[in-house]
């Protein structure tokens, strides 16, 4: 017995059938995150590593050329690439594609962790960027401040960027354009070499003492407490009081050889809005999250981060991808239910039956609803390519069901009863049918491997 034969047989277990799918399908489109795009992952790495105050010449030999060494033995590599300048090196790695970019990743975190030991003292960890659609951020704020300049990065950082990187589903935020606090130690070069020391003497020093350091744990009762000793420094004061040498048993102290100013580092970029300086905080998402979701808790929290900030602080709102994501999924939406609805009103006009009009008009949203069992298995997301194809797919799957039902509406007319036209007539155009749906999925699956 063929398939179609033991649904027309069987019309309660192929309603129940019917059923589970649009049951299954509807809790699956519940659960679907909706996107603007597929979540894609490129096959190339970027590998970032800082080192303050080294030359170009300096990060290449002391930085990219070790890190290049290791990073060549990494499996599947297809290209490697560096560059370096002043303060910083950058590698770029492109895989062979059809591997795990997540694997790689790890590989490449493995080879750098080998090779940490071999990098100069004050060389900062290397930062790993993994391409995808994922670091596209969802939610861009402005950022107008006067009198807390001075203080911005910290008091976004305390105030903002941590409450919003909470809220389930961020993945990233960052502060762009913001001056970050600096203290800068002015050394008398005079005053140096009459207490017979050095820059390098100095700095090594200042580092020491600038460091909390753990204490141990101390044991009450049944509870373990951690201890830590703090040694950073809170103000300019702390700074200039610390001991850099001795001198006939007196001590030095840091200002009695320079000069200790709190102020801000060189920014390599500024933010203004409204012609006023600020800064810009950066939103991005975890990978397969909710980018509608996330955007409406960002959004619902400003109200209340607002409330935290200084009076002169002011946040706003530059880009919202919700908004965009909503308006193209609504604009599709619109366009598949005009679809359906022309549709059913050409398939009327031709067969010129009610009941025939009806069974295309259920093929269709049942079709689609079906669909959303496949993207919840996969773990796609709704979005503007998923909901595209759903549109390319309606012409197809009403193509087939109008084949179908007009053989049988024809076996109908020439006197056969209506489930033996059902079997006979789907019997008739089975193969034509699969046919023409297997020569459109041969069009389409190509795309599948374009990288």
């Amino acid at each position: 017995m063929s398939l179609y034969e033991g649904a027309v047989k069987k019309p309660i277990m192929t309603s129940l059938c019917f059923l589970a799918v649009v049951i299954f399908g509807l809790f699956s489109l519940s659960k679907l995150p909706v996107d603007l795009y597929p979540d894609i992952d490129t096959n190339t790495i970027m590998v970032m590593t800082t080192y303050q105050g080294a030359s170009a010449s300096d990060i290449e030999n002391n930085v990219t050329r070790p890190l290049e060494n290791v990073l060549n033995s990494v499996s599947n590599l297809k290209h490697i690439t560096s560059k370096s300048s002043e303060n910083i090196s950058v590698i770029t790695l492109e895989f062979e594609y059809g591997y795990d970019i997540d694997v790689l990743t790890n590989d490449v975190r493995d080879k750098l962790d080998m090779v940490n030991s071999a990098l100069p003292e004050n060389v900062e960890t290397p930062i790993i960027f993994k391409f995808s659609t994922d670091m596209i951020p969802i939610v861009l704020l402005s950022v107008q401040a006067e009198e807390s300049q001075s203080a911005l990065y910290k008091i976004l950082d305390d105030n903002v960027v941590n409450p919003l990187a909470r809220i389930p589903g961020v993945g990233t935020v960052s502060i762009s354009g913001a001056p970050k606090r600096e203290i800068q130690v002015y050394c008398d070069p005079n005053k140096l070499e009459a207490y017979n020391l050095s820059i390098e003497t100095i700095s090594s020093i200042i580092g020491a003492e600038n460091k909390n350091i753990p204490g141990g744990n101390f044991d009450i009762g049944n509870e373990t407490y951690a201890l830590r000793v703090e040694g950073e420094f809170n103000d300019t004061k702390q700074l200039e009081n610390i001991v850099v040498g001795t001198r006939n048993e007196a001590n030095i102290f840091l200002r009695d050889v320079a000069k200790v100013v709190d102020t801000v580092e060189e920014r390599a970029q500024e933010t203004y809005n409204n012609g006023q300086k600020g800064a810009m905080i950066i939103v991005q998402k975890q990978s397969g999250a909710n980018s509608v979701n996330i955007s409406k808790e960002v959004l619902k929290a400003l109200p209340k981060l607002q409330k935290s900030l200084p009076s002169d602080v002011k946040l706003g709102i530059i880009v919202n991808t919700s908004d965009n994501i909503l308006n193209t999924i609504d604009s599709l939406t619109e366009t598949v239910a005009y679809a359906l609805l022309f549709v059913v009103v050409v398939v009327f006009l031709f067969l010129g039956r009610w009941r025939a009009t009806l069974i295309i008009s259920i093929t269709i949203p049942l079709s689609l609803i079906a669909s959303f069992i496949y993207l919840a298995i996969t773990n796609n997301t709704i979005n503007i390519i998923s909901l595209s194809s759903l549109s390319i797919a309606i012409g197809m799957v009403v193509d087939d069901a109008i084949v179908v039902l007009e053989n049988v509406t024809t076996h109908i007319e020439r006197g056969s009863a209506p489930k033996q036209a059902a079997v006979h007539g789907t019997n008739e155009v089975a193969i034509s049918v699969i046919a023409s749906t297997l020569t459109m999925i041969a069009v389409f699956f190509p795309l599948t491997m374009i990288t």
